[in-house]
C-alpha cells in the first residue's frame, strides 16, 4: 500500500533517498545523524527511487503487524524541513536518517481522541516529523540536522511546523500542549537538572490532581449530597452553582498552570481541558474500554462473548417491560 499525502509550499519538501551521510553533507558540513533505529541482519534491499516532484509528496508502505494489532508505515522518502524560527531555528531537518527500517504510526494519538486530533490530516508532514524527533518506547528517533535536538524543542518544531501545514492554531497549540504534557512525565531526551524534572512533575501531576480531586467535589456539591461541604464560588441555586463550577474550572487551573515554569502556556490549555472537556468524553472513554474488552473476549472465546451478548439483551429487555409496567 502506498499512502501519497501533497502539500504545496511551506517549509516542507521531499528530503530525498540518498544515505543518511550524504544526506547530512547536503545540509551542512558537520551535520548530525541521529538514528537508534535497532539495525537488523541482513539489511533489507533498496526500495527503486522514485521520481521527484516539485511539491512534498509523502509516499509511505504499510506495514501491519497482526499478532500486536498494530499499523506502521515506512517512508519511501525522507521529509525535509527547513526550521527557520528566529534566534532558535534548527535549521533543515531530514526525517528519517534511516529510510529502511524506521516506521511511523502517523499521528500519535488515542482513538477516543480522533475526532479533534484525526489520524491523518493537514497535521501529518508535522507529525511524522516530530516522530523522527523524539525517542518514544516503541518508535525510536531518527533524523539528520546540524546538531542534537532535544524533546522539548522537538516539541517546538512541532507546533511551529503545523502552522506552516494550515493546521488551526487552537489544533496546533492543543496538541503541543498534549505532547509538552508527555515530555514532562518523562523527563527523557532534554538537557534538564533533576530538580527541574522534578519540578515539571510534580507540577503537572499536582496540578491535575487538584483539578480532579476540585472537580469530584464540585459536582457532589451540585447535586447537594449530604455532609460534602460547598465550595466557597459555588452559590446555593442550580443556576448560580453551574455558573459557578464553570469559572472555577477555567480560574483555578489557570493559576495552577503558572506553576509549570517555561510551559506554563501549555498548563493554561490543558488544565482547564482537563476541567471542562474530560468529563464530557469519560463516557466515550468508557465505552471504547467496553468496546475494546468485547473484542479481546470474542477473540479469545466467540462462544461465551456470544452468550454474554444474549443474556445482555435479555436483561435488558426484562428491566424495561418491568420498569413499565411497575412504574
Amino acid at each position: 500500500m502506498k499512502l501519497t499525502v501533497e502539500q504545496s509550499g511551506g517549509s516542507f519538501y521531499d528530503g530525498g533517498r540518498e544515505a543518511a551521510q550524504e544526506a547530512a553533507e547536503q545540509i551542512a558540513p558537520g551535520a548530525v545523524v541521529i538514528n537508534t533505529t535497532p539495525t537488523p541482519e541482513p539489511p533489507r534491499p533498496p526500495e527503486p527511487p522514485a521520481e521527484p516532484t516539485p511539491d512534498l509528496t509523502i509516499s509511505m508502505e504499510r506495514l501491519y503487524d497482526k499478532a500486536g494489532a498494530r499499523e506502521e508505515f515506512r517512508l519511501l522518502h525522507r521529509i525535509g524541513y527547513l526550521d527557520d524560527a528566529p534566534g532558535i531555528g534548527v535549521g533543515e531537518i531530514l526525517v528519517p536518517a534511516d529510510l529502511e527500517h524506521w516506521t511511523t504510526d502517523l499521528t500519535s494519538v488515542p482513538s477516543f481522541l480522533t475526532w479533534l486530533v484525526p489520524k491523518t490530516g493537514a497535521h501529518l508532514p508535522a507529525a511524522i516529523l516530530h516522530d523522527g524527533l523524539v525517542l518514544n518506547k516503541d518508535e525510536p528517533q531518527s533524523y539528520i540536522a546540524r546538531r542534537k535536538i532535544h524533546r522539548d524543542e522537538a516539541d517546538r518544531i512541532f507546533r511551529d511546523a503545523m502552522a506552516t501545514t494550515g493546521t488551526g492554531l487552537i489544533r496546533r497549540w492543543m496538541v503541543w500542549s498534549a505532547v509538552t504534557v508527555a515530555t514532562m512525565h518523562e523527563a527523557r531526551q532534554v538537557d534538564w537538572t533533576t530538580i527541574q524534572k522534578w519540578h515539571y512533575r510534580i507540577a503537572l501531576w499536582g496540578t491535575l490532581a487538584v483539578i480532579v480531586l476540585l472537580g469530584v467535589w464540585a459536582t457532589l456539591d451540585l447535586l447537594n449530597v449530604p455532609g460534602v461541604p460547598g465550595l466557597p464560588w459555588m452559590g446555593e441555586r442550580p443556576i448560580a452553582a453551574i455558573v459557578g463550577g464553570l469559572s472555577g474550572a477555567i480560574v483555578i487551573p489557570l493559576l495552577l498552570g503558572i506553576t509549570w515554569g517555561k510551559f506554563r502556556i501549555a498548563g493554561w490549555i490543558i488544565g482547564p481541558l482537563v476541567a471542562l472537556i474530560i468529563p464530557a468524553i469519560l463516557p466515550i472513554v468508557l465505552i471504547s474500554w467496553l468496546y475494546m474488552g468485547v473484542e479481546k473476549l470474542h477473540s479469545w472465546r466467540p462462544w461465551l462473548a456470544k452468550t454474554l451478548a444474549i443474556v445482555f439483551v435479555a436483561t435488558s429487555f426484562g428491566v424495561f417491560i418491568a420498569s413499565w409496567c411497575f412504574a
